[in-house]
């Protein structure tokens, strides 16, 4: 098997990001005590069952990307298909495994439901439209929920559960909009998007309306919590760009749109992820 191939299918910068999500779930909820155990063996449990999510994809994605990206391991073949499961299996042992580790019955629910919906994403329900955007856009929430399960902290009472909130609703949103650009080629695959089946205007609309929840749900720590002066006015930021994106996508309710406000899009959720770092502090 070529190493470094199957090195580049974990996409090791974003299983690197989600594990670095558990550890700012964990802080967020305000633990009483800090375990670095415990937070090293969340870096893992994100970082691998992220790899997992990733191998899975390029798996069941193969005939697509023999057209799309033959570039890649698997299409390429410098990555088989049963050395693909194998990676597959091991990485997820491994996130499982290390979440067993912290003797925390809820981490290990929390990490298997994560792993199972990353499967069944790709496996069925990414043909499914505005559903398989929710599981996609929950990967940006659970690893949070994760960091927080792991902290036995003040999950409700602290940010927490507004930053998952807000992330999967910008998530969603980044998602439907995503889709208005790959109408084509959704469409003969058989991915029934909000796009494909409804047409760029509603999901247009449908993408400005996520992007607008996330901005309520930011600003409701502001009335149900004690917030610091960093968070008050810090928000005002990535509000700002969900507002914009809102209508950027609904003014230019086209592919080119949709390209220039998924792009843009992680700038606005990156802005609302230090916010929200600052405000837990």
């Amino acid at each position: 098997m070529n190493l470094g191939a199957t090195f580049s299918m974990l996409r090791p910068v974003n299983c690197a990001m989600i594990g670095f999500a558990v550890i700012i779930g964990y802080f967020v909820s305000r633990p009483s005590a800090v375990s670095p155990f415990a937070i090293a063996l969340g870096y893992v449990t994100g970082f691998a069952v992220c790899a997992f999510s990733m191998v899975v994809n390029d798996y069941y994605d193969i005939e697509v990307d023999r057209v799309n990206q033959p570039s890649r391991p698997l299409p390429s073949g410098r990555v088989s298909k049963g050395g693909a499961v194998g990676v597959a299996i091991a990485t997820l042992a491994i996130g499982i495994a290390a979440a067993f580790l912290t003797l925390n019955l809820v981490a290990v629910v929390i990490a298997a439901s994560y792993a199972l919906l990353a499967w069944l994403y790709d496996y069925r329900v990414k043909a499914y439209g505005l559903v398989g955007n929710l599981i996609v856009a929950s990967s940006l929430a659970i690893p949070f929920i994760y960091g927080g399960a792991l902290s036995r902290g003040n999950v409700f009472g602290s940010l927490l559960l507004f930053m998952a909130s807000t992330s999967l609703l910008a998530g969603v949103g980044r998602e439907v909009v995503k889709a208005m650009a790959d109408v084509p080629g959704d469409k003969k695959r058989g991915i029934r998007s909000l796009a494909a089946v409804h047409g760029l205007r509603s999901a247009s609309l449908v993408g400005a309306v996520f992007f607008l929840a996330a901005v309520v749900t930011s600003l409701l720590p502001l009335a149900l919590l004690r917030v610091n002066l960093f968070y008050e006015f810090g928000v005002v930021l990535p509000d700002l760009a969900f507002v914009y994106l809102a209508l950027s996508i609904l003014r230019h309710a086209d592919a080119e749109g949709a390209l220039k406000v998924k792009r843009s899009a992680l700038m606005g959720m990156f802005l609302g992820l230090i916010v929200f770092i600052g405000g837990a502090f």
